[in-house]
């Protein structure tokens, strides 16, 4: 093997446990926030957790959650308006992906003098920013899957281009995450399905990757383990706090291995994200047995060894599959990307921009426009 030179990165201070929300006045104190935002999204406000957040602060926080499912640029824009307005000093994001995305992207470009686009994750675009000017970010999960508590970075999408962006910076990693498993009680079994197929995704794929990086695959690895033990439970019953709990610590854990890379999962769905809005994590379930059928040749025998570490009877590549399969049934996920869109017709330009996806480069074998537009096609009519 060809010796890489790599850089890895690991997280922040996670405050794991129940009632842990308790301690936001900690974590703000902490970092010296004295008059924080809690961004979240409207499905929040729509249950007491805002409520279990502002009963604990000092002070009633003001809220901003003017937030998309798939957030945009224009999300933020306004986010920062009101951030600016009222001389907040740190961000409390709250939800799943499009909160927490949205809030560190607040605290991002709260004082930035250049665009949000300029700050995309190509090359060393991120040292374009004023690092001196980044406020605190306090991340606290209410869902199981996107893993954004544990990242450097947000996706948003570019209303004018329909196309989703990845803005990277250092950091954007929030410096306190709160996983507090009853905060994921109230989600209901469907998004408990799209969230924790994301984590799987995240695993799955970073795994998947032929980037060197033994400290993410074990924790790829194990999460997959996690997934495999607590979804099924958590879907059945909402209550179960210990496989919530379980699923909530492999949303954070799918985030931290993906430094090692994604994949076609991710590049096929941000397009359909972008035009359609789908949810995330449901467009990446409805993709991944395609993907992994497409990418045979390069992972079959690290599939057989997750086969037998998830142990799986005679496990093989053809009994993974099945058991991906046969989990999407057991979650109502569709099988068909027809049944999500029905709609061919962008097809072309979906296949350019998941060629030019940065989830792409660490697929595990190279793909072209041809293979995308293929994949699509193939995961449209259902075929295998």
């Amino acid at each position: 093997m060809e010796i890489q030179n790599i850089n890895w990165n690991y997280p922040t201070n996670m405050w794991f446990g129940l009632n842990r929300i308790k301690e936001i006045q900690k974590a703000c104190d902490n970092l010296n926030i004295k008059n924080p935002l809690i961004v979240t999204d409207p499905g929040i406000l729509k249950t007491d957790i805002i409520d279990k957040i502002n009963i604990v602060l000092n002070e009633k926080a003001s809220i901003f959650s003017e937030v998309k499912s798939n957030p945009t640029g224009q999300n933020v824009t306004e986010g920062v308006k009101q951030f600016n307005q009222n001389n907040h000093d740190g961000v409390i994001a709250v939800g799943g992906g499009s909160g927490m995305d949205a809030g560190k992207g607040i605290a991002f470009m709260s004082k930035q003098e250049r665009p949000l686009w300029d700050f995309e994750d190509i090359g060393d675009w991120w040292t374009r920013a004023n690092s001196d000017a980044i406020f605190p970010i306090i991340a606290v999960p209410t869902t199981a899957g996107t893993g954004s508590e544990t990242g450097r970075a947000s996706v948003f999408t570019n209303e004018l281009t329909e196309e989703k962006k990845i803005i990277f910076h250092p950091k954007m990693l929030p410096s306190v995450v709160i996983l507090d498993p009853d905060l994921t009680i109230p989600l209901p079994p469907s998004l408990t399905a799209f969230t924790g197929m994301d984590a799987l995704a995240h695993c799955l794929e970073a795994y998947s990757s032929n980037n060197f990086h033994p400290l993410s695959q074990g924790i790829a690895l194990e999460g997959m383990k996690m997934i495999k033990d607590n979804l099924i439970l958590a879907y059945k019953d909402g209550k179960n706090i210990n496989a919530r709990a379980n699923m909530l610590a492999t949303s954070s854990m799918g985030s931290i291995a993906f430094q090692k890379g994604l994949g076609g999962i991710h590049s096929l769905s941000h397009p359909i994200g972008a035009i359609y809005n789908t949810h995330h994590g449901l467009t990446n379930a409805v993709f991944m047995p395609y993907v992994i059928v497409h990418n045979k040749e390069a992972i079959e025998d690290k599939i057989i060894q997750l086969a037998r570490y998830l142990n799986i009877p005679q496990p093989s590549f053809d009994t993974f599959l099945d058991w991906i399969i046969e989990l999407r049934k057991s979650l109502s996920i569709p099988h068909t990307l027809k049944e999500l869109i029905d709609d061919k017709n962008n097809f072309e330009k979906m296949s350019e921009m998941a060629y030019r996806d940065p989830s792409t480069t660490t697929n595990p074998i190279a793909l072209n426009k041809e293979d995308f537009l293929k994949l699509y096609n193939d995961a449209y009519d259902g075929l295998l």
